[in-house]
């Protein structure tokens, strides 16, 4: 191998490391009531830049910033391409401009995931020890990797005891979904056994949109008793 091709395949490996290394350091975190179990890079950017204030599905998103730190600079870095610094200078122009607001900032991933995990469509980033316990983590992908589109959603029917007694939480399902679109099995992977059971049972009737092949969607589903 000729040197100079040498050198930029291992310059270009080195970029791919690099980046890989600053998207497994951090997690994106959502409060539960947002249903995606992913973003794409293009969608996250766009709740960041307050371009985009709701998901495709119409449910609202609230974006949550760390004021400074290693998670805090690889995640501008990673999905937004520009430093923190720049961000807060777009934040500024956009408050002066009556545009928007600026977005609520913490000092720690703990102050984080606490906002998060209470406040409705909240969408935030930690650093990938971080507890996050009482948020969902979002998986982020690239454009060409975007996830199957769900076509027909079946709400469940929240079970009368459990709304009764004022019992929820969060059940999260691993569902296998056909070329065709339809949903041949479902997994509970967390949560309420009952509130499972009801989840499987509406999300065994959702429709996806088609793909090459069989595939694996993680999905979590809300149950909020109402005041």
């Amino acid at each position: 191998m000729k040197p100079l091709v040498r050198l930029l395949m291992t310059a270009w490996i080195t970029i791919l490391a690099a980046q890989f290394g600053q998207a497994r350091d951090i997690k994106v975190i959502a409060n539960p009531s947002v249903k995606a179990g992913s973003l794409t890079v293009s969608e996250l950017r766009g709740i960041y830049l307050l371009e985009r204030k709701a998901l495709t599905d119409g449910s609202p998103v609230e974006p949550v910033l760390q004021k400074a730190g290693a998670a805090h600079e690889a995640f501008f870095k990673q999905y937004l391409n520009r430093d923190s610094e720049e961000v807060r200078t777009y934040y500024q122009r956009l408050v002066f401009t009556g545009k928007g607001s600026m977005p609520k900032r913490f000092g720690s991933d703990a102050e984080v995931v606490a906002y998060v995990a209470q406040t409705r469509g909240a969408i935030g980033y930690v650093s990938a020890a971080a507890d996050t316990e009482g948020v969902i983590t979002l998986s982020v992908v690239s454009e060409d990797r975007k996830p199957r589109t769900l076509l027909s959603r079946v709400e469940p029917e929240y079970p009368e005891t459990l709304l009764k007694l004022r019992i929820g939480g969060t059940v999260r399902l691993e569902l296998t979904v056909s070329p065709k679109g339809a949903v041949d099995d479902v997994v509970v992977v967390g949560g309420n056994p009952i509130l499972g059971e009801a989840a499987v049972k509406a999300a065994k009737q959702w429709v996806y949109s088609p793909w090459p092949s069989q595939t694996k969607i993680r999905v979590a589903i809300p149950f909020e008793p109402h005041p």
